[in-house]
């Protein structure tokens, strides 16, 4: 039995003799190849449980109100899609690739479900945080991959600081409240705790003046903070965070969590409040599902370098589906998780369409910034690493330009200038 949406699918195809290319996904990859292919010449339906773009690089920014959440999202519709109906605020839960059906399930109403039919596939469905089987970090801490894990870190952080100062309790349990663990080097570690710090010395001063002597902050790394970044710059990193008081680095392992307190591997045991996950990436369900397409040992897709993807046990590629982003390997050319090899893919991809032909994607990083806090940041770029203000002045400017949009490039630098004039906002939601 056909479903009415595939009914209708059906017949607006009938009509048309463009190409119905469905798109998983609204992160960095979907949302470049959306902007950038062509919709004069094909169909293009966008599948998605969230109805924005939202721009990753600044959401360490909004978990202490350094900006606001709506500051960094624009609404997908506003690519302008020529009938409303080729956006679907949905899950897609499994592909038929044989039949070439995406089947659905509404966001809206868990018990809408349909099918969509394509003749070109593609997969920019991201990744979700890697729990790496941890006992108690799916249960007990908080990640910082959408905009709805922002607002709970941030409403936990409020409080926190609010609950501190309620009357009876101990010395002890107020430091603990007031102890935040952040798991993961990376730099959405890095840049959370750049927010932290800031937040610490320029409002907890203001606002929490009984308390702002027991606030800590832990980040801790098995390995090297931010290991993609030059050696000397991570020297300096490291040194300008061991330099600040109540803010400690360690090198150590988490294995276990609970909603009081970390065990490391080293034996330790640190009380806290609030446990923000940031270390390493997981497939989602969605990936998982895909039980026709070759995956690595990550569980990405594994697609060749014109970003098709290889079929399970198989050494040719489906030429209808290709795999963009976070959740894609390709083979033989390995590429860091991030925006920039994100977007540049999902670019490519959509030229290669527009142009009737997809090429052998390359890439060559154009660099990486990252923010430390006191207005402190790093550069490393080709030929040109350094670190200290002038960086983040950098790192400020680069991400204003990489906005999505000209609506946010005027709310972001508005936020920041509300905030150095007035303080964060710590309202709790």
């Amino acid at each position: 039995m056909v479903s009415p949406a595939h009914f209708r699918a059906l017949s607006s195809n009938a009509l048309s003799s463009k190409k119905r290319v469905v798109v998983l996904g609204t992160g960095w990859a979907s949302y470049s190849f959306v902007k950038t292919i062509d919709r004069s010449k094909f169909d293009v339906t966008v599948v998605s449980p969230r109805n924005y773009f939202l721009f990753t690089p600044l959401l360490a920014s909004t978990t202490v109100g350094t900006l606001e959440f709506r500051s960094i999202i624009e609404p997908i519709r506003n690519l302008g899609f020529k009938d409303a109906g080729n956006f679907h605020l949905a899950h897609a839960t499994t592909i038929d690739s044989e039949n070439k059906l995406v089947e659905c399930r509404s966001s809206v109403k868990q018990n809408v479900k349909y099918s969509l039919p394509f003749d070109k596939l593609v997969l920019g469905v991201g990744c979700l945080s890697n729990t790496f089987n941890t006992p108690g970090v799916q249960e007990n801490a908080f990640f910082l991959k959408e905009i709805q894990d922002a607002q709970a870190i941030r409403n936990r952080i409020v409080s926190n600081f609010e609950l501190a100062l309620e009357p009876g309790l101990s010395h002890e349990e107020k430091k603990r409240l007031l102890h935040i663990v952040i798991v993961g080097g990376g730099p959405t570690g890095v840049e959370f705790g750049a927010e932290l710090y800031d937040f610490l010395v320029q409002d907890v001063a203001r606002l929490y003046q009984s308390e702002k002597n027991l606030v800590r902050v832990s980040l801790i790394e098995a390995q090297k903070i931010l290991p993609a970044f030059d050696s000397k710059l991570q020297a300096f990193a490291e040194k300008k965070l061991k330099k600040r008081e109540q803010y400690s680095l360690l090198q150590d392992q988490v294995i276990n969590v609970t909603d009081e307190f970390v065990q490391l591997q080293s034996g330790s045991k640190i009380d806290c409040g609030l446990v923000v996950w940031s270390a390493g990436l997981a497939p989602r369900d969605i990936t998982k599902a895909i039980d026709w397409a070759e995956k690595n040992k990550a569980g990405q897709i594994v697609t060749d370098r014109k970003l098709n993807v290889f079929q399970k046990n198989a050494t040719q590629v489906n030429p209808d589906v290709f795999a963009i982003g976070d959740c894609a390997d390709v083979v033989k050319f390995s590429l860091p998780c991030t925006a920039q090899v994100a977007e540049r893919q999902g670019r490519h991809l959509a030229n290669g369409f527009n142009s009737g032909q997809v090429t052998d994607f390359s890439f060559t990083s154009l660099g990486m910034l990252a923010y430390i806090g006191g207005y402190q940041g790093l550069t490393d770029i080709p030929k040109v690493k350094f670190g200290g203000w002038l960086s983040w002045f950098v790192w400020r400017s680069a991400y204003l330009t990489r906005l999505g949009s000209w609506r946010l490039r005027l709310q972001v630098p508005l936020d920041w200038t509300k905030t150095l004039l007035y303080g964060r906002d710590t309202s709790k939601l």
